[in-house]
């Protein structure tokens, strides 16, 4: 079942790199949720001004930390003046442009500085389009996450805590840096206790499947408590995935040095896999390959899909 969003709400569904933008339109101005990608910056204003139709940006929110949420923060800013709310959690680091806290060096991404202006923490409520909502704690993908509910209409923004068939990489847990995955589950809890009748995701169309995706994505999170090993692996090809989008070319016999050279990849490998660099390239590669996610063209590996 499909359901309409109210009409003063707009959601221009991305695909990789960028996260979704959710614009919220209030009168002669509008708030937008999420910036997407840095690459995508010039695309990402390209939309938002069609989509404002003459109204001024006068503020972006982000949902977390990641480079696929917070890409296009400085290029609108210059673009519309807009101020810009970012979670209380990541204020500090954003701030100090913390590059390993926000996890663009460990992950070999990139953003752009930006300034913020204003913060959200869990339990604030806010108006967006004439409307109440609450941030709430989402911890886990992110450990200083936020989701945005409307209780009113039982809407529920939740960024990469829950998408309709998962939710995002398991960054702190595999990387060792705090109990990622038992947070998932207690957000995933949590979310499962609000009333929803519509999930506007960070990634993939707006859905009203709320059970069901709520039943796959706790079904996630128990098979990788019982095998830690497909949650890196998941979240190394995940990764990699996105990272060759930006590449998008990258040569078969430089891959190993790439995963030794890129902390997040060869952190992972070391804590839960154990393999050589030559075998985790080659796994890999192959896992990609059999999934048809990347294709070799003169010993080149490109992605199968469209940055």
């Amino acid at each position: 079942m499909k359901l309409p969003l109210p009409s003063q709400i707009r959601v221009l569904e991305r695909g990789w790199l960028s996260s979704n933008n959710i614009l919220f339109l209030e009168g002669s101005q509008a708030t937008l949720v999420d910036s997407g990608y840095v690459s995508h910056a010039p695309q990402t204003l390209a939309l938002v001004r069609e989509a404002l139709a003459g109204r001024r940006l006068a503020r972006i929110i982000n949902s977390h930390s990641h480079s696929d949420h917070i890409g296009g923060n400085a290029a609108l800013q210059r673009e519309f003046g807009c101020g810009i709310t970012v979670p209380a959690g990541i204020a500090e680091a954003v701030a100090a442009w913390d590059e390993d806290f926000l996890m663009l060096r460990p992950s070999g991404q990139r953003g752009e500085r930006f300034l913020h202006d204003a913060t959200l923490s869990a339990g604030d409520e806010f108006e967006l389009a004439g409307l109440s909502w609450r941030a709430l704690p989402a911890p886990g993908h992110d450990m200083e996450a936020l989701v945005f509910h409307c209780a009113s209409r039982r809407l529920l923004i939740s960024g990469d805590a829950l998408w309709r068939d998962g939710f995002g990489i398991q960054f702190a847990e595999v990387m060792g840096l705090a109990p990622g995955l038992a947070a998932t589950r207690a957000t995933l809890e949590a979310i499962g206790r609000l009333e929803v009748d519509l999930v506007i995701p960070g990634h993939g169309a707006p859905f009203a499947e709320f059970d069901d995706a709520m039943e796959r994505a706790m079904r996630r999170v128990a098979a990788f408590e019982e095998d830690p090993s497909r949650m890196a692996r998941n979240a190394l090809k995940a990764c990699f995935t996105f990272n060759l989008l930006e590449l998008r070319r990258l040569r078969r016999d430089a891959l190993a040095d790439y995963l030794s050279g890129i902390s997040f990849f060869d952190d992972v490998n070391t804590r839960l896999l154990h393999l050589s660099p030559g075998a985790l390239a080659d796994w890999l590669l192959g896992e990609l390959l059999r999934a048809r996610v990347v294709a070799l063209q003169d010993d080149y590996i490109v992605p199968t899909q469209n940055a």
